[in-house]
């Protein structure tokens, strides 16, 4: 039934687009309801938090202690949600990574209710960990489950997995152009019309749902910024180098916490989150700005109302605090955190600038606002969308190229340092977790491929039967532009076709990936 179904859609392609774009407005009114929801329970709980630590600083020690047992009964709530459901641990964003490719599955229902309680309870105790990972694994498992509720075929569930993504990022930052094109870039690396047009519909929808209850405005409110003179711009290359350093550090530290957490012997794996959960009250106390998410913060270093000296404090503790927060393995990402360290490092090089190289001081928040692209690159090695990203979310649409220069320093930087980004390795940690799948867990049916041909490939300028195609898989029929073409043997592949595969289920991580490598781009 499969295969017949997989044939119509071939023969149906452009009717095929059609479904699948107004099956993205449904994901994307359904994810953002979901995320707004997410949001508005999220932004509830941190005022709350900190009126709570005003309580405690001038309250009795027994409220502290009092506080501390609460702590130590979510950490254990922590630890029971994630050794139930394996999936809702951190980001989501990595486990999004291997249920597109196929290496992961996903029960749609079970995320989106345990991730949801296990992110408020973990980001609203006051943990450093941001609304935006959980926000895009909730959005794409409402893709899977409207798939799963209209009874689609794998192939839509993996287009619709990824546009529910891209609008929980949407919807958690109300950046739908970032959504998008960190679905393409990070997600299903490619740019199909199908894929595009669902992912559009879908950010666009969910965008729509975030707007209606937060407003308009961007997320950071940094009022018009003014242009950054070309005679600064070598501060610029300065600051991308910086960042490029900083961002590996941040990976390497992240990784490093993982392995210390799972080497320890003295906390029970289900009490891992009694680590973080007790340093947020000192942190509480004493600096509450770095608690959770920290978009507040972010705002509060648009008025300028910092020194050097509390600047280097807030990036230590903050860095540190996230580091041991995600660590942990409790529901939440990094996102939002590592988006303001950048902004902290980008005020604390704004200011030097001016005392050292008399920069305006005009121009400091310029420097907040181009750094968080480049940490972002820096740590997640997708330079499009966080270019894309730091221009919705501030607002700052004139200030595309100084954020591209310092975003492609940093990434250059970092892959000189032999960076690697973050969520291609914490996938690979969750996939040598899960490599113990029995042969019965082995999904059976078929499933079809798109492989999108680079320019000067190993497909590039050759016949079909010049290839040696993996084994395994049916190479049914390529798109070149509108057009669909039946191959046969002396059919010869272009760069910019895109390929349709069919191959079964429990082969296609591997054929995806060997086909990956076939079709790459090489540099000539």
């Amino acid at each position: 039934m499969h295969s017949n179904s997989i044939f119509e859609i071939l023969v149906n392609w452009r009717n095929f687009r059609l479904k699948l774009f107004f099956q993205g407005i449904v994901v994307g009114l359904l994810a953002g309801t979901v995320v707004v929801l997410f949001r508005l329970i999220l932004e509830q709980s941190y005022w709350g938090l900190q009126h709570l630590y005003g309580l405690l600083r001038s309250g009795s020690p027994w409220l502290l202690f009092v506080w501390a047992i609460v702590l130590v009964f979510i950490a254990y709530l922590l630890g029971t949600m994630v050794q139930k459901q394996t999936l809702i641990g951190g980001s989501g964003i990595p486990q999004v990574k291997g249920v597109v490719a196929g290496h992961l599955q996903m029960n749609w229902l079970a995320i989106i209710v345990w991730k949801f309680i296990g992110g408020v309870l973990a980001i609203g105790s006051g943990l450093s960990l941001g609304r935006e990972g959980p926000s895009i694994q909730l959005g794409a498992a409402a893709g899977q489950g409207i798939n799963r509720l209209f009874k689609g075929l794998p192939v839509e569930e993996k287009i619709l997995i990824t546009s529910g993504a891209g609008a929980g990022l949407a919807a958690a930052f109300n950046a739908p152009l970032a959504g998008v094109i960190f679905s393409l870039e990070e997600l299903h690396k490619n740019f199909s019309p199908p894929v595009l047009m669902s992912c559009m519909a879908a950010s666009l929808s969910a965008d729509f749902i975030s707007k209606h209850f937060f407003g308009i405005e961007p997320i950071f409110n940094f009022g018009i910024l003014p242009q950054l003179p070309f005679k600064y711009y070598v501060h610029l290359i300065i600051l991308g180098l910086v960042l490029g350093l900083l961002g590996v550090l941040f990976n390497r530290s992240l990784l490093k916490a993982q392995d210390i957490y799972k080497k320890q012997t003295l906390i029970p794996p289900r009490y891992l989150a009694i680590v973080p959960l007790l340093l947020s009250i000192p942190v509480g106390l004493y600096l509450p700005v770095c608690l959770g998410g920290g978009n507040d913060l972010i705002n509060s270093l648009s008025q300028g109302h910092f020194g050097i000296a509390l600047l280097l404090t807030l990036v230590v503790v903050k860095f540190i605090f996230t580091i041991i927060s995600y660590g942990s393995g409790v529901p939440g990402g990094i996102f939002l955190p590592l988006l303001v360290i950048g902004a902290l490092i980008g005020g604390i090089s704004g200011n030097a600038a001016v005392f050292f190289s008399h920069l305006d001081p005009q121009y400091v928040n310029n420097f907040v606002v181009f750094a968080m692209a480049g940490y972002f690159t820096a740590i997640v090695k997708s330079p499009i969308t966080g270019s894309i990203l730091i221009t919705e979310m501030t607002g700052s649409f004139t200030h595309l190229l100084p954020v591209i220069i310092v975003s492609m320093t940093a990434y250059v930087t970092s892959d000189i340092l032999k960076g690697k980004p973050i969520y291609d390795e914490l996938l690979q940690r969750i996939l040598r977790k899960e490599k113990d799948i029995s042969e019965s867990d082995k999904r059976s049916g078929q499933t079809l491929l798109e492989i999108a041909v680079g320019l000067n490939s190993n497909l590039d300028n050759r016949r079909v039967k010049e290839v040696k195609w993996p084994s395994n898989c049916l190479l049914v029929s390529i798109r070149r532009g509108e057009e669909e073409i039946i191959p046969h043997g002396n059919t010869t592949i272009l760069a910019g076709d895109y390929l349709n595969i069919l191959t079964s289920q429990d082969q296609a991580p591997q054929t995806y990936k060997l086909m990956q490598l076939m079709a790459e781009a090489i540099p000539c």
